[in-house]
C-alpha cells in the first residue's frame, strides 16, 4: 500500500506539531487560539481540534505551564508559558531539527542530479 498524502503529513505533524507549539510560547504568554491561529494553515494543523490535547499533554509533562486569567471580551482564558524543561526540549529540536532537515533534502535531492 502506498501512503497517501495524508498519511504522510500525519506522521510529519506527529513529530514537529509539540515543538512548534513550544516555539510559539517561547517568548511570553498565548492562549489557545492565539496558538491555534498561528498553526491552523492546513499543513502544520488542520483544525483546532489537535492542539487542546496537545497542550494538556505538554502541561502533564512539565514543558508548559498555564494560568487562567480574566479577559475584558468574555470568559477567563487558559494561557500557556514555556518552562524550563520546555525551553530545553525546544533548544534540543532546533539542534537536532536543521541537520535533520537537511539530510532529508540532501536524500530526496540525489535522484535529481
Amino acid at each position: 500500500m502506498v501512503p497517501g498524502e495524508g498519511q504522510i503529513m500525519t506522521n510529519l505533524r506527529r513529530g514537529a506539531l509539540e515543538y512548534c507549539i513550544l516555539a510559539l510560547v517561547r517568548d511570553g504568554e498565548r492562549y489557545g487560539l492565539d496558538i491555534a491561529r498561528e498553526l491552523t494553515d492546513g499543513v502544520l494543523m488542520a483544525g483546532e481540534g489537535t492542539l487542546y490535547p496537545l497542550l494538556s499533554r505538554l502541561r502533564k509533562g512539565g514543558l508548559v505551564a498555564s494560568s487562567w486569567q480574566e479577559s475584558e471580551s468574555g470568559p477567563p482564558r487558559r494561557y500557556y508559558r514555556l518552562t524550563p524543561d520546555g525551553r530545553a526540549a525546544l533548544d534540543t529540536f532546533e539542534k537536532t531539527w536543521q541537520p535533520f532537515r537537511d539530510a532529508v533534502d540532501r536524500v530526496l535531492a540525489t535522484g535529481r542530479g
